[in-house]
């Protein structure tokens, strides 16, 4: 390990996803953080539960719980699409809602079925963000956009819902934008950006 990257502080990004993952490296490009992911540690910390009823809850369990076992600063989320014809389904259970073990095409695929023939398809991307310590500390950052869903998916950018979700006054689905487009418009990059700022200004 290089001296450069000795002395740079080490913040533990909570997440197994490796969408998040990848765009977490990409929002917070430039500061002068080591950013290392659960399976980077020995012993792997045990991925904690999302059992919450809001996203600020399982964001703030989820931090606290790798900063507790990593004895890291950890930056963690929980996000999610919240659907007006469903009520705010699929929201915090997005991942889950079609089933454990769906792929993302059958959660899209599951997802248009339930909204064919319906004419409002207004929803919203949501997430909270969240920088935890370990003695327990957390401080949350929200970011959400609003759009509509799809007839059909578009794009093979992103992961998840992004190309099924039709950005307000943009026209594309988040999955045809370039990465560095989706960062500035969507609900991770805005929340994302409100942590960086912080992390860029010190602890």
């Amino acid at each position: 390990m290089s001296s450069t990257r000795r002395d740079r502080h080490p913040f533990l990004l909570g997440s197994t996803n490796p969408g998040k993952l990848r765009e977490y490296r990409e929002i917070l490009q430039g500061i002068d953080l080591e950013l290392v992911a659960p399976t980077d540690l020995d012993p792997v910390p045990p991925e904690p539960d999302e059992d919450a009823q809001t996203f600020a809850e399982n964001a703030s369990a989820k931090a606290r719980s790798y900063a507790t076992a990593s004895g890291l600063q950890t930056i963690a989320d929980d996000s999610g699409l919240e659907v007006t014809a469903l009520r705010g389904a699929p929201g915090v259970r997005s991942r889950r809602f079609f089933g454990e073990d769906a792929s993302a095409e059958e959660r899209n695929t599951k997802l248009l079925a339930l909204l064919d023939g319906v004419d409002d398809r207004s929803a919203r991307f949501v997430c909270v963000t969240a920088l935890a310590s370990p003695d327990g500390h957390v401080e949350l950052f929200e970011g959400e956009v609003h759009g509509e869903i799809a007839e059909s998916p578009r794009g093979d950018s992103g992961f998840g819902y992004d190309p099924v979700f039709v950005i307000a006054g943009d026209g594309r689905t988040m999955g045809e934008l370039t990465s560095e487009e989706k960062h500035r418009v969507s609900h991770r990059g805005l929340a994302g950006g409100k942590l960086r700022a912080r992390l860029a200004a010190g602890a």
